[in-house]
């Protein structure tokens, strides 16, 4: 194993999922002191991230500097017609900066960052992280196996941190795998002695949705993280260290809004049992059945499988029956709710049977929908487009505008607004990509009202999610920087900086100027140096980057939907 050192780092980039300065504040100095001292020594503020702020769109955007627009990806799932995948790199069509700055000579190590399994070939080194799949292709090829010998078993994900678990058992896995990135970052910076490092940890946003008022495991996630850090800096003293986190993260104290719920009612969503859109017993399907199901339904890899490999449960097939005549998962959940017998049902009642019973929107007959929460935005079943469209196209802008108009004048039961804004998603988006968009997007009204696909009959109840993401993100620059440059808020009080200026603020970094498709500018923490053209992103036809139709994405999906982020 090598000593874990390098020279010449230009840039690191350090991306913390789900971090805010509110967030960082709460924890201080004496549990993130590295952080606290690349805030207070550099320049730092607020980074208002994009619409949607979820890490799958995000990641992608503070990477390539574009919007959803330009690089195709709105959220976790891809979809073709009514069938989805969860999204891979193939899907993010826009080079990433790794990709920029091997064009012009450097090289790269990148280390966890989302929603780049599988990699492109680059000048460096590349292991993915979130979404990839538990044992993911690497850049170059062979390059885990090495890390493997090199520090131990590499993971991307840590199965062993169920809130149910010892508290002190629940620590000591966040920290294990924490420790694996910095140890994975600083092995290949000696071996491969980069210009450019991109460091990425995922479980200070994952820490909230799984143990969000639990303040001793935040802490304990937040001062893995940040030794860490310090760690890779002692050993690669880098000129420039920028800080970034893809959206913030805080408590929801306003309402859940069913969205498909209130389309139902205004009889924009057409409703079935069985095959169809998402089933909505969201807490069953996010919580423990997604790891005991595998025991009843077949789950080869250990996981709550489709069901598509085993018969029907007897249990299956008899809320299926009911639910065909309004005995659905949705009315049993306010009786076993009422009997206080919640927890027993969790227990004994397989993922499959109770989205067998579960009332769902049937896509191919609704006129809009909500398809994905992590979209914020409805969707026209415009003829033409969608498979199987009711909506003609001569009717777009009419549904379209009455929509907008419905949805702006939702109040919550405490007569506020839901929603802030309510936009065409021309608004919002722009490039070749505009089409996977929404129709319509909505912005919740300061990220307090927690938006929801699944149908219930109230169109309100409390959030699914206590704690979820928030626009303003933390950004934070130090070194060879500009730090007499403050990051603060413009007259409107939204923060200067942007999720899309980071990207071209790390080219600068390099002394080369931004690539001209790019939506953000560069940080005035460094000197701009102008706009040009880069070649054009091309799909990859040697073999990275290619979606594979056999590969098993279960694993992953049972994941996002145990932490609320699929509801299925």
């Amino acid at each position: 194993m090598s000593d874990g050192t390098c020279d010449g780092l230009r840039t690191l980039l350090i991306g913390i999922d789900g971090a805010s300065h509110e967030v960082l504040a709460e924890r201080g100095e004496s549990v993130v002191p590295n952080l606290t001292e690349l805030l207070d020594s550099g320049t730092s503020g607020e980074l208002e991230s994009q619409l949607p702020p979820w890490t799958p769109s995000a990641w992608p955007s503070l990477y390539t500097g574009v919007n959803p627009g330009k690089h195709g990806v709105y959220g976790f799932l891809a979809f073709e017609g009514h069938d989805w995948d969860v999204v891979d790199y193939a899907d993010v069509k826009s080079h990433a900066l790794w990709e920029l700055l091997s064009q012009r000579g450097y090289t790269s190590v990148v280390v966890n960052v989302p929603v780049t399994h599988p990699p492109r070939a680059f000048d460096g080194a590349l292991v993915p992280g979130y979404v990839a799949p538990e044992r993911p292709a690497c850049h170059p090829q062979g390059l885990l196996e090495e890390i493997d010998a090199a520090i131990g078993e590499y993971r991307v994900y840590d199965d062993s941190t169920d809130p149910r678990d010892d508290r002190v058992e629940r620590i000591e896995s966040y920290e294990g795998l924490i420790a694996s990135r910095g140890d994975a970052f600083r092995y290949l910076a000696d071996r491969f002695d980069p210009d450019f490092g991109f460091l990425q940890f995922q479980q200070t946003d994952t820490v909230f949705h799984e143990s969000p008022e639990d303040d001793r495991v935040v802490d304990a996630v937040y001062a893995a993280a940040d030794r860490e850090i310090g760690a890779t800096i002692d050993a690669c003293d880098p000129d420039v260290v920028l800080v970034a986190s893809d959206h913030g993260i805080g408590p929801y104290d306003g309402h859940e809004f069913r969205a498909n719920s209130f389309l139902r009612d205004r009889g924009d969503v057409t409703t079935t049992v069985g095959e169809g859109g998402m089933p909505s017993w969201t807490s069953i399907a996010r919580n423990r059945l997604q790891g005991e199901a595998a025991d009843r339904t077949g789950g080869a890899d250990g996981t709550a499988g489709s069901g598509t490999d085993a018969s029907p449960s007897v249990l299956e097939r008899s809320l299926s029956a009911a639910a065909r005549v309004g005995i659905t998962s949705q009315r049993i959940e306010r009786v076993v709710k009422r009997l206080g017998i919640e927890e027993y049902v969790l227990q004994i009642a397989p993922a499959d049977a109770v989205r067998a019973a579960a009332e769902q929107v049937d896509f191919r007959s609704s006129r809009a929908y909500v398809r994905d929460r992590i979209e914020l935005g409805v969707r026209i079943n415009l003829a033409g487009r969608e498979p199987d469209g009711v909506v003609p196209e001569a009717d777009y802008e009419r549904v379209r505008g009455e929509l907008i108009d419905a949805l702006a004048a939702v109040e919550t039961p405490d007569g506020d607004p839901v929603f802030d804004r309510v936009e065409p998603r021309e608004a919002v988006f722009e490039g070749p990509y505009l089409d996977d968009a929404p129709d319509l997007v909505v912005v919740p009204s300061e990220f307090d009202q927690f938006l929801s696909a699944s149908l219930h009959d109230e169109q309100f109840g409390p959030p699914s999610e206590p704690w979820n993401h928030k626009l303003e993100g933390v950004i934070a620059a130090a070194g060879d920087v500009d730090d007499s440059v403050a990051l603060g808020t413009d007259a409107d009080g939204r923060p200067e900086a942007h999720l899309f200026d980071v990207a071209p603020t790390v080219l600068a970094t390099f002394g080369l100027p931004a690539a001209e498709r790019m939506d953000g500018e560069v940080l005035p923490v460094v000197e701009q140096l102008g706009v040009e053209a880069y070649p054009p992103y091309e799909p990859a036809t040697d073999g990275h980057s290619a979606r594979t139709a056999a590969s098993d994405d279960s694993p992953v999906e049972d994941r996002l939907a145990e932490l609320g982020y699929l509801e299925r």
